[in-house]
């Protein structure tokens, strides 16, 4: 998976379309990941103890790493990811503007 906790990304398809955040959680296995304030869904909670009101919770859902694009930090548009070796280290590289992210 090219997307790593900390990036920024866009979302291409859904009901947060066009909105941007930063990756909180990456789901390897799942090929989801969760982005700070974006599709999030309400949860209702119960009281725990005596006396306490129950709540409803906002929650960030994962979403499928196919519907969000990483935004370049140097040209500030959503891109896709390549590679390229730099003596022994693996970089990531913007498709658009071939700058390291």
């Amino acid at each position: 998976m090219k997307i790593k906790k900390g990036d920024t990304v866009q979302f291409i398809t859904g009901k947060d379309k066009g909105k941007s955040g930063k990756v909180t959680h990456v789901f390897k296995k799942e090929e989801k990941l969760t982005v700070e304030g974006l599709h999030m869904f309400k949860k209702h909670v119960r009281p725990r103890r005596q006396g306490e009101k129950g709540e409803v919770v906002s929650l960030a859902r994962p979403v499928p790493v196919s519907n969000v694009m990483i935004v370049c930090p140097s040209c500030h548009t959503p891109t896709r990811i390549g590679y390229r070796t730099s003596g022994e280290a693996k970089v990531r590289e913007c498709k658009k503007c071939k700058a390291a992210i």
